[in-house]
């Protein structure tokens, strides 16, 4: 009886193992999470398979809040090229986002001429944390921990995973980003 048991783990084991394995590969990719933008439409992550992706927390009244300006410099840079900004505006921080989706989308157009996609206002911290923070901040990749503060970045791969961070010091156009957005969007496609 022992004997068949055995025989059975070391049978099944390499499939468990498989599965585990997805798990945590999966905990590296953002494709099959759902957001909603600053209109309220759910939006798939998914929809932008094939894009290289900056995903960004942002706040109207931060001290790093001119760095809407060079989101819009490298999103005019690269967006022919396949490359999109997310901007998740967030008063997790000094409660400097208090507005509403409608005056920071009209703050962000009237300002900056911001033309990338803005989202509806996210939790980033704490156990309301959005699913898609809670993955960007725990992942094999770009290790654990939460963002420290507004105008964090996260470079996303046209198949969905995560594969840089940066903090809210350096900026957009900093050549750091931007050879890690080249670089993504030098891979081939899916």
């Amino acid at each position: 009886m022992l004997y068949k048991f055995f025989i059975i783990f070391f049978l099944l084991a390499p499939l468990f193992s498989l599965a585990f394995s997805q798990t945590e590969n999966n905990m590296n990719i953002i494709s099959d999470i759902t957001v909603y933008d600053a209109d309220g439409n759910a939006v798939k992550l998914s929809e932008y398979s094939g894009k290289v992706l900056l995903i960004v927390n942002v706040a109207s009244k931060c001290g790093f809040t001119d760095q809407y300006e060079g989101l819009q410099e490298i999103y005019a840079e690269y967006k022919d090229k396949g490359f999109e900004v997310l901007a998740f505006p967030c008063n997790d921080f000094g409660k400097q986002e208090p507005g509403t989706n409608r005056e920071i989308k009209e703050f962000c157009s009237t300002n900056y001429g911001v033309s990338f996609k803005l989202f509806d206002k996210v939790r980033i911290l704490g156990d309301d944390k959005s699913p898609l923070y809670a993955r960007l901040t725990n992942n094999e990749q770009t290790g654990k921990g939460d963002v420290k503060w507004n105008f964090e970045k996260f470079i996303i791969s046209k198949q969905g995973k995560i594969v840089n961070r940066f903090p809210s010091k350096v900026e957009p156009t900093d050549s750091k980003i931007k050879a890690a957005i080249e670089q993504q969007l030098a891979y081939e496609s899916l």
